[in-house]
């Protein structure tokens, strides 16, 4: 986990000009650095690669449009040896940019060679780049606000008290984009949030989040809430301090908060999520099994994908699954 403290660690007076560096993952066959310059304090993550492997990432670096805070260079520092810097340009993204090197650095030691790495870290760049665009200067929107609160509630409410803190906040992927926004040791749960009073439909993004291939069990739950300015109920601030709260384990804790700001929660916008309110109307929690109404991937036709559909609440009667049950589907006790 990158933290202020190794940044810090970095940023001790030197001598002279120059920089400072820490490798990661020393395990991986990629030059990774975290690095801070002196005596800017200039925080960058760099990656190092011969000249065929920047050769085939220039393409992408043509026209890459501006980040706020935020470039991306390729530098050479020998005729056969390139490096590609990921540097922070503004203070006020400090706590964005420790998340953001951290994900583009781990995508890279997973890759194959040095050109896949630095194309993933070019990708996963772009990545971060546009969930910066979608997430304006008044912050996540409403539909972003909702859903991220829907997925707080169900870790608080469902997981943490179920299995140990660290594999709980591991647990909430939803903010990297898989398939479900929980995946367990031993289930995969994902979440809808809404505000219509009572939902006679869910509405199904693709056909993987309903995909149970490879998990033991798969929940589909829809949280309803109430939402409106004022009032008793939860702001997502409230909601997000609540759930740091009940984490006992610091690691625990700095997962959290680096997956919030993979959501799109920045803290520098903190002050735009004291509003609005939500109240909790039910939580409908379903198991998805046999003669569960789906599309999954497998049941299309090649060349078809992307498929958003409508699910009757009515027609998951017989599938529905009481808060005991969904505890020890949980914890992978359930028989």
């Amino acid at each position: 986990m990158i933290d202020e403290s190794i940044w810090r660690e970095l940023e001790t007076p030197q001598p002279g000009a120059g920089r400072s560096v820490r490798r990661l993952f020393p395990e991986s066959p990629h030059d990774i650095h975290l690095s801070v310059t002196h005596p800017g304090h200039r925080r960058m993550l760099l990656l190092r690669a011969d000249a065929r492997a920047a050769d085939r990432v220039r393409r992408l670096l043509v026209d890459l449009p501006q980040a706020s805070g935020l470039s991306l260079s390729l530098s050479s520092i020998s005729p056969r040896e390139f490096e590609l810097q990921v540097s922070l340009t503004a203070d006020d993204l400090r706590e964005v940019f420790s998340p953001l090197v951290e994900d583009i650095a781990e995508v890279v030691r997973d890759t194959d060679s040095g050109e896949t790495a630095l194309e993933a870290a070019v990708r996963r760049f772009l990545h971060w780049q546009q969930l910066m665009r979608t997430v304006s200067r008044d912050g996540l929107g409403s539909e972003g606000r909702r859903g991220l609160f829907g997925e707080l509630y169900f870790l608080r409410e469902y997981v943490l008290p179920a299995i140990p803190h660290t594999a709980a906040v591991s647990a909430w992927t939803g903010p990297e984009g898989t398939a479900q926004d929980f995946q367990l040791t031993h289930a995969g749960v994902e979440i809808k949030t809404t505000t219509v009073k009572s939902p006679s439909t869910v509405r199904i993004s693709n056909e993987r989040q309903l995909d149970d291939t490879g998990v033991e069990a798969l929940l589909l739950a829809q949280i309803s809430v109430d939402e409106r300015r004022g009032g008793s109920g939860e702001s997502l601030n409230t909601m997000v301090d609540s759930v740091r709260s009940e984490i006992d384990n610091p690691l625990a804790r700095a997962r959290l908060d680096a997956q919030l700001i993979r959501a799109g929660y920045f803290p520098n916008q903190r002050d735009f999520y004291d509003e609005p309110r939500f109240t909790l109307r039910r939580a409908d929690l379903w198991k998805v099994a046999d003669g569960f109404p789906r599309i999954v991937e497998s049941d299309l036709a090649q060349g078809v994908g992307n498929c958003i559909y409508d699910i009757s609440v009515s027609a998951l009667e017989q599938h529905r699954v009481s808060t005991a049950e969904v505890a020890e589907l949980i914890r992978g006790t359930d028989g």
